[in-house]
């Protein structure tokens, strides 16, 4: 990084003020910055100066640009092993369709009884639960309830999963997803669910049950995936 000072173009000033609130943490990772007009106001520069600041950041992956949404940070990220661990638009991309997801339901409840035994947590510990609509081409694929211990993500509530998948949110904390164990079910849907994906309520879907852990063996993600049969095919690999 050059070095900046009191003499530098005031965008270079104001991409280091910037960037230092992301490295102190004052804009975490997964959040937006202020607006073009915040940021104008807040430091007495004109929006065009503010523009050149941010997409200078945006350029060295600090912050990512949606339109219409702002400029979020972006934060550390992790390699995955999609070969092990591929999550819905990577499978959806290497099929070359196009993948979309609207986020349903995001909210912040207690573990309980079920969801503390699955994650070794007490009873009244705080966990997500993030409800998905995956589509590919538009059309609807699957119903995604994912479940995740607030202490792995915990300021998850804050992030928008329109604009950060889960794995992105993950690598913000340093978790690393390094295995899953799936089970495949044959059921019928709720009527809400079978709204969501387009189907009577009594036709029968692919139940994906899916157990994610971290390198120190804890879960940390459990999804219930309700999804199309007539839509998607799957393959299983043997391995000797």
């Amino acid at each position: 990084m050059a070095n900046v000072d009191y003499k530098s173009p005031i965008y270079l000033q104001l991409r280091e003020v910037v960037r230092s609130k992301i490295e102190e943490g004052e804009y975490p990772p997964g959040m937006a910055i202020p607006s073009e007009n915040e940021l104008s106001e807040m430091y007495g520069v004109n929006r065009l100066t503010v523009r050149n600041a941010v997409d200078a950041l945006v350029n060295e992956g600090l912050l990512r640009r949606i339109q219409g949404k702002g400029a979020f940070v972006v934060g550390d990220r992790l390699e995955r092993d999609l070969d092990s661990l591929s999550g819905f638009r990577q499978t959806i991309h290497e099929r070359n369709a196009e993948p979309g997801t609207k986020i349903l339901a995001k909210t912040r409840r207690k573990a309980g009884g079920k969801y503390a035994r699955i994650f070794g947590i007490g009873e009244d510990d705080d966990i997500f639960y993030v409800r998905r609509l995956n589509t590919a081409n538009g059309e609807p694929i699957s119903v995604e309830h994912t479940f995740i211990p607030a202490s792995k993500v915990p300021k998850l509530d804050g992030i928008d999963l329109g604009v950060f998948s889960l794995y992105e949110v993950y690598g913000f904390y340093g978790v690393s997803p390094v295995r899953a164990y799936e089970t495949l079910d044959l059921v019928t849907l709720e009527a809400r669910d079978a709204r969501m994906l387009g189907v009577d309520p009594g036709q029968v879907v692919l139940l994906f049950t899916c157990y994610t852990y971290d390198k120190d063996d804890d879960v940390i993600e459990y999804t219930c995936s309700y999804t199309r049969g007539d839509k998607c095919s799957f393959k299983v690999h043997n391995r000797a």
